[in-house]
């Protein structure tokens, strides 16, 4: 279970951005605060969440600046942007301040469980209508990570694409896939063919062939 507190200051956003945690039985709203002052107390008095779900633009202090000064109080907590805000400069900036990921307010509900649950499995996460194009054109970690980035655009491989193609260069079957990432099987089935289709590969073993040559995958 992934525990995660809540950072923002509208109330209605927190009770909507809860409603679909609620949804889903990996996830769990452990606090909610209405700022980032709140948030460091929080954290201080409480035992830590897994994951922090915070505002960028707040009354006081604001979102990235709230990261960048928990970052050096807990290296080893997650954080991730909620934001309506699709600024290039905001984007990049925020995974500079040690943000793990970055999601829309305007993302539709599939979408956003799906990022938190990518986000929850350890892995970084930039909602895809932000545009992998953010990526490419800053470089947010370290050049090999914008590399990747950059290929991925080429290809026009989603992040869920990716997804699957990383499960699938580890051996598991659509099935067990399917379980990991919380889609159906015929789902990922589609993936897969799509990413056949988008890299010319003729089956599966080439595709992964192709993957590790284009250092898609390491």
């Amino acid at each position: 279970m992934t525990k995660i507190l809540l950072v923002d200051d509208h109330r209605l956003v927190r009770n909507g951005i809860r409603l679909i945690i609620d949804t889903h039985d990996k996830l769990s709203v452990v606090g909610e605060v209405d700022s980032a002052e709140d948030a460091l107390i929080y954290l201080e008095q409480n035992t830590l969440p897994d994951l922090v779900l915070t505002d960028l633009n707040m009354q006081g202090m604001d979102g990235i600046s709230f990261i960048r000064m928990a970052k050096k109080i807990y290296p080893d907590l997650r954080f991730a942007l909620l934001s309506m805000i699709e600024e290039p400069t905001e984007v990049a900036e925020a995974f500079r301040s040690g943000a793990d990921g970055y999601l829309s307010k305007g993302g539709d509900y599939d979408e956003i469980l799906f990022g938190l649950l990518r986000l929850s499995q350890g892995h970084k996460y930039l909602m895809t209508n932000f545009g992998l194009r953010f990526m490419e054109t800053f470089d947010v970690e370290s050049s090999a990570t914008v590399d990747v980035a950059s290929r991925l655009a080429h290809y026009e491989i989603t992040e869920r694409e990716f997804a699957v193609l990383e499960l699938i260069a580890q051996g598991f079957t659509a099935v067990e896939i399917a379980d990991k990432i919380f889609l159906s099987k015929r789902t990922v089935e589609g993936h897969r063919q799509n990413l056949m289709d988008k890299t010319k590969s003729k089956n599966t073993a080439d595709l992964i062939r192709f993957a590790f040559q284009q250092k898609l995958l390491s």
